[in-house]
């Protein structure tokens, strides 16, 4: 019967010593235990002779490529044409080639003769033919798919994948039916009800739950309600401001600051103490504008903001020196403006003497300021009760540099809305609690200087800080 294997497609693998083998069945000795392929590839390579002749002892594995011939009309139906299916024979004794010889009846499909070869495994599945197309033989053409019914691909598939398979996975699954057993509404009110048996808040259903969206610093926990209005005062001002928070900060009047600041003194908040926090503060707020940790840094020493500091001979003006102390000491450069007087005020004169410390530049005549613009201008000329320094020469002099030099202007503890400002500022920085500002006052600041609740509430001021975490906040009009 070796007749029936000739003109099939095997690979013979010799081993490494000699390669792998593939060609065309021209052959068959069952007396000799050889077989021949023509048109042999040797590890792919084609050969120079037509014909190769192998003994039963140099073969380790041999695989059918691909069937030509069948044994008769009736297997032809049963044994059609298997492209890129190789099956392997096991590496046996030499009568290995004999299995060739004898194929098995044709009652069983070719997959099933080729899964009882004897040393596959039962789960054995077919591999891809690992042999290029450029290693084929001559007359071997690739089947069209296209000339192929439905009908004999379907049997070519139950053939191949047909086994172990269930048939009632062809059945689809009916989630419509399978929900409508599910009873949402009676679920949620047998949870509500043992919920309440066992004194648990009701979740309630789904319609009735309000979906709800924090923010990543928001408690999720209930809490009491926020009061926004923690500051009240006896006799409102003619303006109220708000913090980032909502919080309503009330004006008050320079009668009722006065009255705060003495009460502060005698409770030990000196003016001295009060000057240091003052200057801290603003010299704060002034470093922030200037541009904060992106200006100073020891890659930009030689690029030091200049800041010009116009200072007045009352407490305003020691309050801006003290800031300018500060600022100094922060490798700012900084020229203060004061004005020669006979005889000014102990805290002005102390404050001075501690600046000159610092190397900061100061000067009395307004043609020693600077003529190209600066970087900031912190006013201190005004004062809240001696207007008529608004009157003096070196007054109206520094006022119109500090206009026609362009650069921003930080007004500190500026006066009420009642007295005219003669330099127009972008920010401005009030103590404790806000005065009513004019409209040219910019954008108002609030600085926190160190006076206790009880303080407030001697004066008759209900306080609850609206500082948080910060010394310096920005206020908003409403």
């Amino acid at each position: 019967m070796a007749a029936d294997w000739l003109g099939s497609l095997v690979s013979i693998n010799c081993g490494p010593t000699l390669g792998v083998y593939q060609g065309e069945v021209s052959s068959v000795d069952q007396s000799s235990q050889t077989i021949s392929l023509k048109q042999p590839f040797h590890n792919g390579v084609k050969c120079p002779v037509p014909e190769v002749t192998f003994s039963a002892i140099d073969i380790k594995e041999l695989k059918i490529l691909d069937i030509r011939h069948s044994n008769s009309k009736t297997c032809s139906s049963a044994a059609p044409k298997v492209g890129s299916a190789p099956v392997a024979i096991p590496k046996g004794d030499p009568r290995s080639v004999e299995k060739l010889n004898s194929p098995q009846h044709c009652s069983k499909s070719y997959g099933e003769r080729h899964l009882e070869v004897p040393g596959q495994p039962k789960g054995f599945r077919r591999r891809h033919n690992s042999w290029s197309s450029s290693s084929r033989g001559i007359n071997q053409v690739t089947p069209k798919k296209n000339g192929v019914k439905n009908g004999q691909m379907k049997h070519r598939d139950d053939e191949c994948f047909g086994d172990g398979l269930d048939e009632e996975l062809d059945t689809d699954f009916d989630f419509e039916g399978n929900l409508a057993l599910f009873d949402k509404a009676a679920v949620f009110s047998e949870i509500d009800t043992s919920e309440r048996r066992n004194g648990a808040r009701s979740r309630g259903t789904p319609q009735e739950q309000a979906p709800s969206r924090y923010r990543h610093d928001e408690n999720i926990l209930e809490a009491k309600p926020v009061v926004y209005r923690q500051i009240t005062v006896p006799q409102p001002g003619a303006k109220e401001y708000c913090t980032d928070s909502g919080l309503v900060v009330p004006s008050i009047s320079y009668d009722l600051h006065k009255r705060l600041l003495s009460a502060a003194e005698r409770y030990g908040l000196s003016l001295e103490r009060r000057l240091e926090m003052t200057g801290v503060c603003a010299s704060q707020m002034a470093l922030t504008l200037l541009g904060g940790p992106n200006r100073f840094t020891p890659k930009n020493l030689h690029q030091r903001p200049t800041v010009a500091l116009l200072c007045g001979p009352h407490v305003q003006g020691a309050q801006g020196i003290s800031c300018g102390r500060h600022l100094s000491n922060h490798e700012v450069e900084v020229i203060l403006f004061l004005p020669n007087f006979v005889k000014m005020l102990d805290a002005v004169t102390n404050e001075v003497t501690l600046f000159t410390k610092t190397g900061g530049k100061q000067v009395s005549n307004i043609k020693d300021l600077p003529d190209t613009p600066v970087d900031l201008i912190i006013n201190c000329l005004d004062c809240h009760e001696n207007t008529f320094l608004m009157d003096q020469p070196w007054y109206r002099a520094a006022a119109d540099w500090a206009n026609l030099n362009r650069a921003p202007v930080l007004s500190l503890d500026p006066p009420v809305s009642g007295q005219s400002q003669a330099v127009e500022a972008k920010w401005s920085l009030s103590l404790c609690l806000p005065l009513p500002l004019a409209e040219g006052a910019g954008r108002v600041y609030l600085c926190d200087i160190g006076i206790p609740r009880q303080v407030f509430q001697e004066v008759g001021i209900k306080y609850h800080s609206p500082f948080g975490c910060k010394f310096v906040i920005p206020l908003h009009s409403p």
